[in-house]
């Protein structure tokens, strides 16, 4: 039975532009629905020049907090009262919380990743990585490796003068992790092997499927482990290559659900348990074609 929608339930959703493609309303809406709480979750397209007012109008109509997608990670930033550490660290915040005050704002995409990756049992600490791309996803992943300890990581991009400018960043904020910015054709130079690879550019994305940001097999030989923040294609080229080469892969459709819950458990103080968090990941299989 479809859950009615009072005066009494509190209001979530996506801001950015385009979000016709998210499957956050399916997350959120499901998690309410299993844990039997009174929320509902939706997704508004706002234009850049609009975030201000949509989040003044959200105020105004006691909205519980919202999701922030592209292009509005950095800018919205400015509109709120309050900002985590991490968020500001990492220069983006996904999700707004709301308090007595103001709108407060988080990043719980790279928690979400790092359930992700502790799930697969890959230890960040001491590691020596690769990752691939220096956009908005391998923000988070590069800032969860300088947070957790590992020793020396790689980024590698088709500019290097992007790749070099996050890395100078990277340097100030984790200081005892080694940091380096090649071109992304440059990965021959790297040195040995036992690399943990995240793959964070848009590469390799349905309905482009058949290309790899590395199309030479060598480089997987140099990986242990492989994670590809994309998740449609469930497994994308690159994770053919990483796995065909004896290397353990992973998709980013965990990181998507962890960063979600996060969020949810930001908005309501509720905890999910672990047995509603296997029923929701199921939904979202369904829902995008993916079970």
């Amino acid at each position: 039975m479809m859950r009615q929608i009072t005066a009494h339930t509190k209001l979530a959703a996506l801001l950015g532009n385009p979000v016709g493609h998210s499957v956050s309303p399916i997350l959120h809406n499901r998690l309410s629905e299993l844990l039997d709480a009174d929320m509902a979750y939706a997704a508004f397209p706002v234009e850049e020049n609009a975030l201000g007012d949509a989040l003044r109008g959200a105020w105004a109509l006691g909205f519980s907090g919202m999701n922030v997608t592209v292009p509005h990670k950095r800018a919205v930033m400015e509109f709120l009262k309050e900002v985590d550490e991490d968020a500001l660290r990492i220069g983006a915040v996904n999700t707004i919380v709301r308090r007595e005050d103001g709108f407060y704002g988080y990043n719980t995409d790279m928690p979400g990743l790092y359930r992700a990756v502790m799930e697969e049992g890959i230890r960040l600490n001491d590691a020596k990585a690769i990752v691939l791309g220096a956009g908005g996803a391998s923000r988070a992943c590069t800032h969860m490796l300088g947070k957790y300890g590992a020793a020396e990581v790689f980024v590698l991009n088709r500019s290097l003068e992007k790749a070099e400018a996050l890395v100078k960043e990277l340097a100030g904020l984790y200081p005892e992790t080694k940091w380096s910015a090649l071109p992304i054709g440059a990965w021959e130079t790297l040195p040995g092997e036992g690399y943990l690879c995240f793959q964070a550019t848009s590469v390799g994305l349905s309905p482009n499927t058949e290309v790899s940001p590395i199309e030479e097999e060598a480089f997987y030989d140099r990986l242990r482990f492989a994670f590809d923040c994309i998740f449609n294609p469930v497994e994308t080229k690159f994770m053919k290559y990483a796995k065909k080469a004896g290397a353990k892969t992973a998709n980013g459709l965990k990181m998507l659900l962890y960063q979600g819950i996060l969020a949810y458990e930001l908005w309501t103080g509720l905890t999910v348990p672990e047995e509603i968090t296997g029923q929701v990941l199921t939904s979202l299989k369904e829902a995008m074609g993916l079970s």
